[in-house]
């Protein structure tokens, strides 16, 4: 996980809709930029329809939600539409930003050892610096831990 007061690192990645999207884009205005494992699973849909609840509030206090997995566009895109989210999920399959958040680490699935997303949420603050971080996070508490602190 990177550390608090750091520049967080610029990316420059597709949304579910195939546009480019960059961590500069959004200078002066708080991110919320959280990274979780796959589209349409469980904990991954209970993260993203509790971001999608709380939107409202979160664009009231001038923050931008930002999701990033390892899915494609089209993955990305469908689960945009099966849920009705309203922000931005970005495609990174070829683990760029991932990695560069140190989010790409070895986890233990029933007793095997792979490669995959820590479920991992960032607030970077107007200048583009991490203000807070917050590794294996519970995807249901997240969207109400992160509206809490803005």
């Amino acid at each position: 996980m990177l550390e608090i007061g750091t520049n967080a690192p610029d990316f420059t990645l597709p949304d579910q809709n195939g546009q480019m999207h960059s961590l500069k884009d959004y200078r002066g205005r708080k991110v919320i930029l959280y990274f979780y494992p796959k589209d349409n699973t469980s904990g991954c849909t209970a993260q993203a329809c509790g971001f999608a609840e709380l939107y409202p509030q979160f664009t009231e206090k001038g923050a931008v939600i930002l999701g990033v997995s390892k899915d494609s566009v089209a993955s990305h895109k469908k689960f945009e539409q099966n849920y009705g989210l309203p922000f931005t999920l970005l495609a990174d399959p070829e683990l760029a930003a991932i990695q560069a958040y140190d989010v790409w680490q070895e986890k233990n699935m029933y007793g095997r050892k792979t490669m995959g997303i820590v479920r991992t949420t960032y607030l970077i603050d107007e200048n583009g610096v991490i203000a807070k971080a917050f590794s294996k996070v519970k995807a249901k508490e997240n969207p109400e831990q992160m509206l809490k602190l803005l």
